[in-house]
């Protein structure tokens, strides 16, 4: 299992690409779209062997991704918080492997890298805080204690 720093590393890699905000101009993350799809489903992997059980190879619709996530919320409902985050990065993924990729190829790379953080940033939160999750904008206490311990 790939270690969360490392993930998290590479996550920072690409976030720090940057972009025109028309999407039309820049440079885009050096990535690809199997990557993005592959850190996702590393990060539910971390999830879902914290609970004590070892990570799916099943797919559910085609994707490992969706396994995983679906595994992950066994005895836990408000794990399905991220539930549209894993078929936002399935939809990027389907888009950016059509043949031909979409005109707005760089810009979909882009936000699937986002949508990618986005998976992971609500995982590792979810590790530090269990109840994560069960309710709109629940992280907002976890990122506002991260927030007071930076500036002190």
């Amino acid at each position: 299992m790939t270690p969360l720093d490392h993930i998290e590393r590479r996550m920072e890699e690409l976030g720090t690409v940057p972009i025109s905000p028309d999407g039309e101009t820049g440079t885009v993350p050096a990535t690809s779209p199997s990557e993005l799809l592959a850190l996702g489903e590393a990060v539910l992997e971390h999830w879902v062997a914290a609970k004590g059980l070892e990570p799916t190879t099943a797919t559910r619709e085609g994707f490992r991704l969706l396994a995983l996530h679906r595994q992950g919320t066994t005895d836990d409902p408000s794990f399905n918080a991220c539930r549209e985050t894993c078929r936002e990065l399935v939809y990027h993924y389907n888009l950016l492997t059509m043949d031909p990729p979409p005109e707005d190829a760089p810009r979909r790379l882009r936000m699937m890298a986002l949508v990618a953080n986005h998976l992971r940033l609500f995982v590792v939160g979810k590790l530090q805080v269990a109840g994560l999750g069960d309710f709109c904008c629940s992280s907002r206490p976890l990122h506002e204690g991260a927030a007071r311990v930076e500036q002190a």
